[in-house]
């Protein structure tokens, strides 16, 4: 769906184009610096495997000068449309690298590429949202819990919030080796010195209002409100596929009221990710009631259910201080 605010759309200037790689959602620039305006365009990159990234091009190119920061070593080039790059040895799954790729087509007008992307992650885990906290009071800020269904490699995950359209991607999971049933809190403000981010095995070293010695705890800078009693969250792998997606509504309305929110409902319902009771596309009735939520009463997976329905049934809000970052989620439920 063209509309959906997913990733940055590409934006042309006058013998510059800013444009989005493929693989994980990071602006992309190229500058042509040929003979005539017939030279080739940059289109894409694409990490295709673990040792092997594809550049693509509008005619076939012959690469003049290639680096890569961090350095990798580079096994292969093969020209063409599409530029395929084998390497061996330096970054691993979901790592950020940055390539500087000089070329020029058969009649010498050149190319500069310079794009940052990240790595294939070839052992994703099963992941899904857990529990989330729309309410902030100083230092307890608004999170979203995320828990593994098995271990692997977080890198080129990318989290994304409806409500905030122009942005809606609030962050991207970099290179983190996780255990099976692991507790991931991504605190959406960091408002204490001794907040940090859990990037290895020691998952006790954060400070900061719910943090916890036994799951791990990431941080987004700064102090702006980034999640809401209405909005949509969801995640995306490095093929924009949907890995897990939850809908909130302060009401029961019939309609969303804004465009962005049913854009995303829609595109959520075509990738079979979140549904009405009945099957169709879901609206702010068929989301989470969040009426009820406060900053220790947070909204809840019910870790009890064997499978996921994609509906408002895997949920409910928990009791006053309930909150669990972290941890398994308080089973007792909040009645209105």
């Amino acid at each position: 769906m063209k509309n959906i605010r997913i990733l940055l759309v590409g934006m042309c200037l006058v013998a510059c184009t800013v444009c989005s790689c493929a693989t994980g959602g990071i602006d992309a620039a190229m500058a042509i610096l040929g003979k005539t305006s017939e030279g080739p365009v940059f289109l894409s990159c694409n990490a295709v495997s673990a040792t092997e990234i594809n550049f693509q091009f509008s005619q076939p190119v012959m690469v003049t000068s290639l680096h890569f920061s961090p350095a990798i070593t580079t096994e292969e080039v093969k020209n063409g449309s599409t530029v395929q790059v084998s390497f061996s040895g330096g970054p691993g799954p979901g790592e950020r690298l940055t390539a500087d790729l000089l070329a020029e087509d058969e009649n010498g007008n050149t190319i500069n590429v310079l794009v940052s992307f990240r790595t294939r992650n070839t052992r994703i885990p099963r992941v899904y949202i857990n529990e989330l906290r729309t309410e902030y009071s100083n230092p307890r800020a608004e999170f979203i819990e995320l828990k593994t269904r098995e271990a692997g490699n977080m890198g080129a995950l990318r989290v994304f919030i409806a409500s905030n359209n122009r942005n809606p991607l609030v962050y991207e999971f970099p290179s983190i080796e996780v255990a099976a049933n692991e507790y991931i809190t991504l605190h959406l403000r960091t408002v204490e010195a001794d907040a940090r981010d859990e990037l290895g095995s020691n998952l006790a070293e954060s400070g900061g209002r719910d943090s916890s010695p036994t799951g791990r705890d990431l941080w987004i800078p700064g102090a702006t409100k980034l999640l809401r009693k209405t909005d949509i969250v969801y995640i995306l792998d490095q093929d924009d596929g949907v890995v897990d997606a939850v809908m909130l509504s302060e009401t029961a309305s019939p309609w969303w009221d804004r465009d962005y929110f049913a854009e995303t409902a829609e595109f959520l319902f075509r990738a079979g990710a979140w549904k009405s009771s009945d099957g169709k596309i879901g609206s702010p009735a068929d989301a989470v009631r969040t009426a009820g939520t406060t900053n220790t009463r947070t909204i809840c997976r019910d870790e009890t259910l064997a499978a996921r329905s994609g509906t408002a049934a895997d949920w409910y809000i928990t009791v006053t201080s309930g909150a669990s970052p972290g941890r398994l989620n308080n089973p007792g439920r909040y009645t209105p």
